[in-house]
């Protein structure tokens, strides 16, 4: 019997959140707030992404109740008037400085139905113990002030208000629970939340100043958690499209390059767009280019097995092209299939098929854009037609992603030099790094892929610390090779925060924002 009591007992845990957990967390929001003001997954990932140490969920009976999001951020803009808009990356914590010196608070909410367990309570202090692990100079953020709507006609300013929560002659439901835990007003942060009408779209500016570290500016910081390589070995193929005789002379020639690049320590290899297209010259009558698709599609099971055993075997992670991918609604959808060493795949849909792929092969776009979780980092993928579109980049940047991968087909050198051009001017926008794969060779029996051009590059921001040009790597044109580059990941950081120019940082968040519709 006591055995089985011990069994039955409650369970609430605080734990780091994942990016599996960003469609739970996402919902959790639409039900604290509401639907219009919830977060959607992909800023709940690109929080986690962006700091996966600083995110919490608080966790009851396997359920997720509570959720906390921070991220670093540099002392001269954490401790002068902002916006949460703007500090915060509109929501998506894409302004995270790994050289920060505070601990920015930027979320807590908790489940209206587990709000008597002191959730918020235990949240706070993980908020706490983070900040003194790595040694910060303190939290901060900027506190709601629910009460102040009700009462601004009997309290008059912001200020006021305030000095009368702290002198305990009114009570505030937020600001009063922040005080009792050791947090500091030092200002009215104005027209900071402008949707927050309780609290007039003004917030009290808090700090919790770390007693174990001098509140100096010469101060070491913590290191983090060092989780990352140094450097990623990237390749990309420039695949030469050829007649196969059977899917297992398909397998032969994907395998070869898996395997030259693993000899070569590679930790990404990606293969162009369509690559696949080349087992339409296995059927042995002319078919029309819808047929062409369909048929294509019943390849797509038994590729997705092979190229999951090769990532596996190979120890590499392989961005998977593109195939054309027949969906449970009917519709067809060109889709990038990743294939990680673990053993996980992912796919990501093409947005913006071209006029020739809706026309001639009746493929439609995707409409969701997921940054992917990998062992070196956060990555991306925009297929040719998509890079063309700079909110799919920054999309996927607010995301966390550090390295784009373009699998591309293009005809003849104005279609390439489309992408080519676009891709080095979303590397230097995003201060990111991008690979792109194309094709080369012909295949006159297939309608729509007559011919093919590609110089497959990789690409880096145009800035010191980084390769002449903005290029690590490229092929010679309509020659079948690889190209291999080491990709430094801090070298991004360093960019992003001290670099000549700081395109994440000065964004106007005041001006502009990209904001993914859910269909």
């Amino acid at each position: 019997m006591a055995a089985t009591k011990k069994e039955q007992r409650p369970s609430l845990v605080i734990r780091n959140a994942r990016p599996a957990d960003a469609a739970e967390i996402a919902r959790l929001s639409g039900k604290v707030y509401s639907e219009e003001e919830a977060y959607s997954p992909a800023m709940i990932r690109g929080q986690v992404t962006s700091f996966p140490d600083g995110q919490f969920v608080a966790e009851y009976e396997g359920q997720i109740v509570g959720y906390c999001a921070t991220f670093l951020t540099r002392e001269a803009l954490a401790l002068a008037p902002h916006r949460w808009d703007e500090i915060t990356g509109h929501g998506f914590a894409s302004r995270h400085d790994p050289k920060g010196d505070w601990l920015y608070g930027m979320e807590v909410f908790i489940d209206p139905e587990f709000r008597n367990l002191r959730i918020g309570q235990r949240l706070y202090n993980e908020r706490k113990k983070l900040c003194q692990y790595l040694r910060l100079k303190g939290v901060v953020f900027g506190g709601r002030l629910p009460g102040l709507a009700k009462r601004r006609r009997r309290v008059g300013t912001p200020e006021e208000y305030v000095e009368q929560v702290q002198n305990k002659k009114i009570r505030d439901p937020v600001l009063s629970f922040q005080l009792r835990n050791g947090f500091e007003f030092i200002g009215i942060l104005h027209d900071y939340l402008p949707d927050d009408t309780a609290s007039l779209g003004h917030a009290a500016h808090l700090v919790w100043r770390n007693p174990q570290v001098p509140q100096t500016d010469d101060q070491e910081q913590g290191e983090g958690s060092g989780r990352l390589p140094d450097a990623v070995r990237v390749a990309t193929v420039q695949y030469e499209l050829r007649r196969v005789n059977s899917f297992e002379q398909f397998q032969q020639y994907i395998e070869y390059f898996v395997d030259v690049v693993a000899d070569y320590g590679a930790d990404f290899v990606t293969f162009p767009e369509m690559f696949t297209l080349q087992l339409l010259s296995l059927e042995e009558h002319p078919l029309g280019p819808a047929e062409s698709i369909d048929y294509l599609t019943g390849y797509t099971e038994r590729f997705k097995e092979f190229m999951s055993h090769l990532a596996v075997r190979y120890n590499v992670n392989i961005i998977g092209g593109s195939h054309p991918t027949k969906l449970p609604s009917g519709d067809t959808q060109n889709i990038c299939y990743v294939f990680l060493r673990d053993g996980a795949i992912h796919e990501q849909s093409k947005i913006h098929p071209t006029p020739n792929e809706r026309y001639w092969w009746n493929i439609s776009g995707g409409s969701e854009v997921t940054s992917i979780m990998t062992d070196c980092g956060v990555i991306g993928v925009m297929i040719c037609y998509d890079a063309e579109f700079p909110e799919m980049a920054r999309h996927l940047t607010n995301q966390g992603a550090q390295i784009l991968f373009v699998p591309s087909c293009t005809d003849e050198r104005q279609s390439f030099l489309r992408v080519r051009y676009c891709c080095q001017a979303r590397a230097v926008e995003n201060q990111s790094y991008v690979v792109v794969s194309g094709n080369c060779g012909n295949l006159p029996g297939v309608e729509n892929l007559d011919i093919q051009y590609a110089q497959s590059c990789i690409l880096t921001p145009c800035d010191f610390g980084f390769d002449r040009d903005g290029i690590a790597a490229d092929t010679t044109p309509n020659t079948e090779m690889v190209a291999i580059a080491d990709l430094r990941l801090e070298a991004l950081t360093t960019a992003r925060n001290q670099g000549t120019v700081q395109n994440l940082n000065d964004r106007r968040f005041d001006l502009y924002s990209v904001r993914w519709k859910s269909r």
